[in-house]
């Protein structure tokens, strides 16, 4: 059964390999990080490591039972009860309810682990599948995202009240 585990040092080659394995797949509904994402991603997992100690982020990983990451969770920008949520799975395990039952597990997370009341998320017009995963994750649209916070692409945010959140 997979696992929502926070980020740590030792998930830093299984992350990497769940990048390079799925670029392509993300590349098609998101930007694309870049050549130095990848050959810089030591020095990115140290830095993730240090915001989420300083308290600015919480970073999860979905772990399957071999130690490999099915997807990223993250929390950042948290900020007065406040936070944003990014995420991404592996091709291999999209369209099968993941994305939404750990957005809906991270919800319960932010609210009782994080305190946070609020998360807020942006996605593209062209990225349905983000978008259904949201909105089945009690998120609501409440406005138009700047095409700047999408790789240049136009989208809506969503957003979540955590006080319906059950412990």
């Amino acid at each position: 059964m997979p696992e929502l585990k926070q980020l740590d040092a030792g998930h830093a080659s299984a992350i990497l390999a769940f990048e390079l394995a799925n670029r392509a797949y993300f590349a098609a509904s998101v930007s694309d990080r870049g050549d130095d994402f990848y050959e810089r991603f030591q020095d990115r997992h140290s830095a993730m490591l240090a915001e989420q100690e300083a308290g600015e982020c919480a970073y999860y990983v979905l772990v399957d039972e071999n130690g490999g990451i099915l997807g990223r969770f993250n929390l950042y920008d948290l900020e007065d009860g406040t936070a944003h949520l990014g995420y991404r799975v592996a091709q291999h395990v999209a369209g099968r309810g993941v994305a939404t039952a750990t957005v809906r597990e991270l919800c319960r997370l932010a609210a009782t682990r994080h305190r946070l009341r609020t998360l807020r998320a942006a996605a593209s017009h062209a990225n349905v599948a983000s978008r259904r995963v949201l909105a089945k994750a009690g998120f609501v649209p409440v406005g138009p995202a700047d095409p700047a916070d999408l790789g240049g692409k136009p989208g809506t945010w969503f957003q979540r009240d955590l006080a319906s959140v059950p412990d």
